[in-house]
């Protein structure tokens, strides 16, 4: 009898329980629910779009695309030293140039000579002219050559004469010498230029051989005969 009027009362205070507790764990659930993180939906923005988007946040807290730092750069162009030669100082003499040196004439040759046979020192003469006595000067005609191959039972060869004539100034005053057949014996003696001259006039186109120097003035001024048996 007790037994039957409790049930109704334990019943209603068990449902009543019950109910609390479903109420609690709903709003416990939905509490909890709206603390929980969202999960974010994966993103389909290229990457330019997503720099777009950054750049433009509030405060412009986008944060900046760096640059690739393994690009290859570019070899810095160095220009090349270029070194003068250093300017010899004033106390030091100034080195001449070296002289050009010219071939020397063959011993002698066996036809008529060419250019480069022709002796520069010597010459056949043939003629004189004189000239106006203020120039102190008077003319040599000659001719260049060069001396031939003699015989082996010979003294020696001839003056081979090339090219055409030419004059050249001989001074007044120039020292002269001469053998035989201007003057006696075979050793070179000084003459005159008027004892030369004369000789001359009287023998012209002897084409006796002659060594010569010329002077600042470019006329001779040394004149000696070569002695030819």
């Amino acid at each position: 009898m007790n037994a039957d009027r409790l049930r109704p009362v334990v019943l209603t205070l068990a449902a009543g329980a019950l109910a609390a507790v479903l109420t609690g764990c709903q709003q416990g659930g939905a509490a909890a629910g709206g603390a929980a993180p969202s999960v974010p939906a994966a993103s389909t923005a290229t990457p330019g779009s997503a720099g777009s988007a950054g750049s433009a946040g509030s405060g412009g807290g986008g944060t900046p695309t760096a640059a690739p730092t393994d690009a290859p750069t570019a070899a810095p162009t160095v220009a090349p030293v270029v070194k003068e030669p250093a300017a010899p100082k004033a106390s030091e003499p100034v080195p001449a140039p070296k002289p050009k040196t010219t071939a020397p004439a063959p011993a002698c040759v066996d036809s008529t000579p060419g250019p480069d046979d022709v002796d520069p020192d010597e010459f056949a003469l043939y003629r004189i002219e004189e000239l106006d006595g203020s120039t102190g000067k008077v003319n040599l005609v000659v001719r260049h050559g060069a001396w031939g191959c003699g015989s082996a039972d010979s003294d020696g060869g001839p003056f081979v004469v090339t090219g055409e004539e030419s004059r050249w100034a001989l001074d007044q005053a120039a020292y002269v010498t001469a053998t035989n057949p201007i003057v006696a014996g075979t050793e070179n003696q000084r003459i005159g230029v008027q004892e030369l001259i004369d000789w001359v006039d009287a023998h012209p186109d002897s084409g006796l051989v002659f060594r010569y120097g010329t002077g600042d003035d470019g006329a001779i001024h040394r004149l000696e005969e070569v002695f030819t048996p």
